[in-house]
């Protein structure tokens, strides 16, 4: 029987807390945020979920010799019950979106979940794999503003969570054996243009502080890895990139005219940084 502990470990699931904020800033800056997006948001949380599943069991081989503490390698759990767990929670965010949101809602959840195992089974590790990671989260956040028919609204907050997702995953590369320097460099220097973008024309307060934080949690940590690009150093870039992108959905959900939300999200970035030591985020 499969161990509550395994199962969070398989789906990594302190990084959920940097999933509903994506859906959040679609509905801020649609103009749909209601009781229909916390539904959506739980949608997005359990597609996430599928995503690391399924990833464990696509990579099952591969974890075998560079991460054998990973729950399917160690023995800790199967890898039938790993994809199993994977269908089982694509299928609940389905379901879950389309109660929330209706039809708009399933437009935009079922090609996220096609995407999402796309990047699983065949993206990963190739050329096409950030760009097919970016295009998952970019639909996160039109997800958020489907029950309005908003997207042309929130495609700015989708491109900018996108290209996130895009320097991410780029720098995951690096995670396992280490990189070269220029890789972090190229992906500190994204992360520079896009604080600047977020912030760009007059904004608010909170808009400002948010992206400032943002590009600070996410910021520092690359700059260690361009001075020391070992495999150690470039896995706590990217686990920082995972925590701190509440900060940057928060300051587009600010944008979008929601800066107590934006707070709010904000606010979940120091208990993600305490669950990150006991569980993965990567």
């Amino acid at each position: 029987m499969t161990a509550l502990r395994d199962l969070l470990d398989l789906v990594r699931a302190p990084a959920a807390l940097s999933v509903p904020g994506d859906v959040i800033a679609g509905a801020a800056a649609g103009g749909t945020l209601g009781r229909s997006t916390v539904g959506l948001a739980c949608s997005s949380v359990c597609l996430y979920w599928a995503g690391m599943a399924a990833n464990d069991w696509a990579d099952r081989h591969l974890d075998a010799v560079e991460r054998p503490e990973r729950p399917i390698p160690s023995g800790r759990m199967s890898a039938n019950a790993a994809l199993g767990t994977a269908a089982a929670l694509t299928v609940a965010g389905l379901v879950v979106a389309g109660l929330a949101g209706g039809r708009r809602a399933l437009a935009v959840a079922v090609p996220l979940a096609g995407a999402v195992w796309a990047y699983d089974m065949a993206a990963k590790g190739t050329a096409a794999g950030p760009l097919t990671m970016a295009l998952c989260r970019g639909l996160d956040v039109l997800l958020g503003a489907a029950p309005g028919c908003s997207a042309v609204a929130a495609l700015p907050s989708a491109l900018t969570i996108a290209a996130h997702t895009y320097l991410l995953t780029a720098l995951s590369h690096g995670e396992v054996s280490g990189t070269d320097p220029r890789l972090p460099a190229a992906t500190l220097a994204g992360t520079v243009v896009l604080t600047a973008a977020t912030v760009r024309g007059r904004a608010g307060a909170a808009q400002s502080a948010l992206a400032g934080w943002y590009a600070v949690q996410f910021g520092l940590p690359q700059a260690r890895a361009v001075a020391d690009p070992s495999a150690a150093p470039v896995r706590e870039a990217v686990t920082a990139g995972i925590v701190s992108l509440p900060a940057l959905q928060g300051a587009l959900a600010a944008r979008g005219g929601a800066p107590r939300v934006a707070l709010a999200l904000a606010a979940a970035i120091p208990l993600a940084r305490r669950l990150v030591r006991k569980i993965s985020a990567t």
